[in-house]
């Protein structure tokens, strides 16, 4: 029988790659697969409990929540606040930061951004939905922990990865040394390193875009998918469209297989649609750690200045060569009627 490496293994076999490598990180990995696998049995449920459907109230963001949205934020935030390697959680679901003891100068090292389940509107029609999480360090140890500890850039980040709820379960991180998959075995109940060493294709076939939305997009991004839709053999074009309309989904098939996922701004949303701390950023980071690149489409999406809990950002992730292509359309793409924005570093609508 092949040696079976569990995700708690293979952390501390890696522990001494950590810049900080005492222990406090290995448990914060513990403490989310944890809550993973708990999320990952009521999704398994969903049809046989009354865990489908929506909740009848909305998140921060003005989104309706479903019930499993509610769900898999309790679970999350329990078991982050009950470990003690965190002092602040930030969820997608909630309008502020969560400090889980706002008194002690001497709480937790690590401050935990977290989308709970992202995509959860698909629960209802069994496709795949997933969880985001991104972990920075403290800044300062010497005040209390605060806001300023969660508004920091991606480069910042000291772990990142993504759980995918899907015909099976895997959770999928970095620590800034690589990309590892591992899959849950049900018959242990662990994840079992079955990934190692993720590598994101440099150029891909498929690109990842809500299409409904085309007369809404940039002049850039619509040239793109033209290009992508054109027939050239030397190219292999023209490229599959493929869109879940799960970040995690799309993000996860295109690392493995390569390809290009973009959600531009409009004109309705000229800041863009996803957010820069719980979506963008962890996925950039899990992305440009596995060969890829990560852009607002002319911008490296880490180094953004993060000004809101709640920031939202375009993004084109994926593929190297992919990204570096849609860009380029980009560029060539900006129109007068658009302004510059110097921090965020893309055009946005002007009226």
């Amino acid at each position: 029988m092949p040696k079976v490496t569990t995700l708690g293994q293979f952390i501390i076999e890696k522990q001494a790659d950590f810049p900080y490598a005492k222990g406090e990180l290995s448990r914060l990995l513990r403490d989310i697969a944890i809550a993973a696998k708990i999320v990952n049995r009521e999704v398994n449920k969903a049809g046989l409990m009354d865990i489908l459907g929506q909740a009848g109230s909305t998140n921060i963001q003005g989104e309706s929540q479903q019930k499993l949205d509610i769900f898999a934020n309790e679970q999350f935030i329990s078991a982050l606040t009950s470990g003690g390697e965190c002092c602040i959680v930030a969820s997608e679901e909630n309008e502020d930061i969560i400090i889980i003891d706002p008194k002690d100068r001497k709480a937790g090292k690590y401050v935990v951004a977290i989308d709970p389940l992202d995509g959860s509107s698909n629960i209802d029609v069994n496709v795949p939905v997933g969880t985001i999480f991104s972990i920075y360090r403290r800044k300062d140890f010497d005040t209390p922990p605060g806001l300023c500890d969660v508004l920091q850039k991606g480069t910042e980040q000291v772990a990142a990865g993504y759980i995918i709820y899907g015909s099976s379960t895997m959770l999928v991180y970095t620590t800034g040394r690589g990309v590892n998959g591992f899959t849950l075995d049900p018959s242990i109940g662990e994840f079992c390193l079955s990934h190692p060493g993720m590598r994101v294709p440099e150029d891909g076939t498929i690109y990842s875009i809500n299409e409904g939305y085309y007369m809404h997009f940039p002049k850039g991004v619509k040239q793109y998918i033209k290009y992508c839709q054109e027939e050239d053999r030397a190219t292999k074009r023209p490229y599959t469209s493929r869109y879940i309309g799960s970040m995690v989904a799309d993000i996860h098939r295109n690392l493995i297989k390569g390809g290009i996922f973009i959600y531009p701004y409009t004109a309705a949303t000229p800041s863009g649609k996803l957010r820069l701390v719980y979506e963008c950023n962890p996925m950039a980071f899990i992305i440009e750690q596995a060969g890829g690149r990560a852009t607002n489409g002319d911008k490296r999406i880490l180094t953004i200045e993060v000004e809101e809990l709640h920031q939202r950002t375009p993004v084109f992730i994926g593929s190297k060569n992919m990204v570096i292509h849609a860009e380029e359309f980009m560029k060539e793409a900006i129109e007068l009627s658009f302004a510059y924005d110097e921090n965020q570093g893309f055009p946005f609508a002007v009226d």
